[in-house]
């Protein structure tokens, strides 16, 4: 069997915001961007601590912070841009994992904007 280099968090992290811009953010689309088997992938990600779906529903919070709070595009545009069916469904996973309604962080976030802030700020009340 030939030794495989196995990617960086980081590589697997582009190759899923590149499967997510052509629609087909699935494991298999991000194995086969980063050129292993898709069972190689996760047992990767494994060893890493972490799952494609943990890393598919980060990428999609950090790149939805980041279009909340630097354009002006609808909800649903923004729950269709980064791979949700609609925008109520795209809420309810927003509200899960801020613990604040994405309307409302956008609100926050524009109105105490120092410039280069962090997009991916948690709102007070939710903590870790």
């Amino acid at each position: 069997m030939r030794a495989v280099r196995l990617p960086s968090a980081q590589a697997v992290r582009a190759a899923i915001v590149a499967s997510l811009r052509h629609g087909d953010a699935t494991l298999d689309s991000t194995a086969h961007t980063l050129k292993i088997s898709s069972r190689t992938l996760q047992r990767h990600l494994g060893r890493l601590g972490t799952s494609h779906s943990e890393m598919l529903a980060e990428v999609r919070l950090d790149i939805a912070c980041r279009l909340l709070v630097d354009s002006s595009k609808r909800l649903s545009e923004i729950a269709k841009f980064v791979g949700y069916s609609n925008a109520s469904s795209f809420s309810r996973t927003f509200v899960r994992l801020m613990k604040i309604q994405p309307i409302t962080y956008r609100q926050q976030q524009l109105s105490d904007r120092p410039s280069g802030a962090n997009h991916r700020k948690r709102s007070h009340a939710a903590g870790r």
